[in-house]
């Protein structure tokens, strides 16, 4: 099961009580400061895994290791521990930590977008989550059940 945390999330960011949707607020909000919180307007779920298999389904979403660079500018890519997609309405994420393997689905269309193959996972991985602006809208990501 996927729950944000709120240690990872940027102070622009509002999550609901439940942890499973985000949403990018107008102010900043007055949180503690973290080493784990990100500068961008992005965060991490609370579980972690370093091994099997695991999916889930969100409105939003990328993959990143524990030891992803968390303070100024994010580069998108895998060669810097991080597995993002454009992303349509609803996706599907699959993991195989053996197999290094990370995929995604246009659950709309029910299509296979991307596969991120050959990858070598040496640490615990953590869903990534970017609720961003979308043609200047502020956005919101919910992790579906």
């Amino acid at each position: 099961d996927v729950t944000l945390d709120p240690d990872t999330a940027n102070p622009h960011l509002i999550l609901s009580d439940d942890g499973k949707q985000v949403s990018h607020g107008d102010i900043e909000q007055d949180v503690p400061e973290n080493p784990k919180r990100f500068d961008d307007t992005c965060l991490l779920a609370k579980e972690g895994f370093s091994s099997g298999r695991f999916y889930y389904e969100v409105q939003m979403t990328g993959k990143t290791k524990e030891s992803i660079n968390r303070k100024g500018d994010i580069s998108p890519s895998p060669e810097d521990g991080l597995w993002s997609i454009e992303t349509p309405e609803k996706v599907g994420v699959f993991v195989d930590y053996e197999e290094g393997l990370v995929s995604f689905y246009d659950l709309g269309s029910s299509s296979h977008i991307y596969s991120f193959t050959g990858q070598t996972f040496t640490e615990k991985l953590y869903p990534y989550f970017v609720p961003g602006l979308n043609d200047e809208e502020k956005s919101s990501l919910i992790i579906l059940p």
